[in-house]
Parts: structure tokens; C-alpha cells; sequence
């Protein structure tokens, strides 16, 4: 009996330990950067869902989006989430679109009148990037230690699988 219990205790023992080596390697334990940027945030040309997360229209508007960022190189795929819904039935407002100085035709055009804002960075695996609320909390807290006022908006910017930054507009 204690030869099975034991062998039970380094078995789990084992499983911890490489679970929290995968985890590490993913990048869950790699930091969130933020930096404060004396700029107003790029102007942003895409469209407006409004819906349920589960609707294939929000599929299709990402691969448009997508496209129109293949159509002009330099730009990144970028979120603004005005409704965030709490369930996958719950109605939500996500605008999605890409970084551009002129608007283009068929595509909502966004500009910003912030002078500066604060970008967090965030490289990790899909997997195990921090929550939103995580990230929105590192933003504020890192506002307030500067006592700086944040506006509430928040713009993800898809960089790529690794890699997300997170703009918040200063007022």
C-alpha cells in the first residue's frame, strides 16, 4: 500500500513539474511590458459586428480583414472590444480592423485625438496569454503609479500568434 501511494505522490509530482515547464516554455511566465508612447494611436479603417461570438459573419469579417491587411503590407490586424459578451449567446460589439492614415472604401475610419497611450506587450503562446482583465489591470496599474488617466478604450493589436500589444488611449 505504501509502495502504490508512493508511487502515486511522484507520479503527480512528476505531471506538476512538466506541466509547469510547459507552461513556462509557452511563455505564461514571460512578463507583461508596458511603455508609455508620446503619440496618438494609428488611425484604424475596418467594420462593426454586432452579435453573438459564435455567428460565422464575425468568422468572414476576420477573414476580410484579413485580406485587406494583404492588400497593404506594413499594416497588422487590430480589436476594439466596446461589448464584451459574458457567454457565447450574449450580444457583443467588436470592431475589427487594420491600421490605416486613409479610409477605405465599404470600411468604418477611426481616428484617435489621444496624444499619448500606454502599450503592453504580451509574448506567449495562444494558450496561455493572460487574461484581458489581467492585462487592463497591469495597464491601469502602471497609470496610476504615473498618475497618468486612461480612457477606457482598449485596441488589441494581433501581431502575430505570439505576440499581442495592447493599446490604452491616455485622456
Amino acid at each position: 500500500m505504501k509502495k502504490l501511494l508512493l508511487i502515486g505522490v511522484a507520479l503527480i509530482s512528476a505531471l506538476t513539474i512538466l506541466g509547469f515547464w510547459g507552461f513556462s516554455k509557452l511563455g505564461g511566465n514571460t512578463p507583461i511590458e508596458v511603455t508609455l508612447i508620446e503619440k496618438s494611436p494609428e488611425s484604424l479603417a475596418g467594420i462593426t459586428y454586432r452579435g453573438t461570438p459564435g455567428n460565422e459573419r464575425l468568422g468572414e469579417l476576420f477573414k476580410k480583414m484579413e485580406s485587406e491587411k494583404g492588400m497593404h503590407p506594413g499594416s497588422q490586424l487590430h480589436t476594439i472590444y466596446e461589448v464584451e459578451p459574458a457567454g457565447k449567446l450574449d450580444t457583443m460589439v467588436v470592431f475589427v480592423g487594420i491600421n490605416q492614415n486613409l479610409p477605405l472604401t465599404d470600411l468604418e475610419f477611426r481616428t484617435f485625438e489621444n496624444n499619448s497611450y500606454l502599450l503592453a506587450t504580451i509574448k506567449s503562446n495562444k494558450w496561455v496569454m493572460p487574461s484581458p482583465e489581467t492585462v487592463k489591470e497591469k495597464l491601469a496599474d502602471f497609470a496610476q503609479e504615473n498618475k497618468l488617466e486612461l480612457s477606457g478604450v482598449y485596441i488589441d493589436k494581433i501581431i502575430s500568434n505570439e505576440e499581442v500589444q495592447v493599446i490604452a488611449p491616455i485622456k
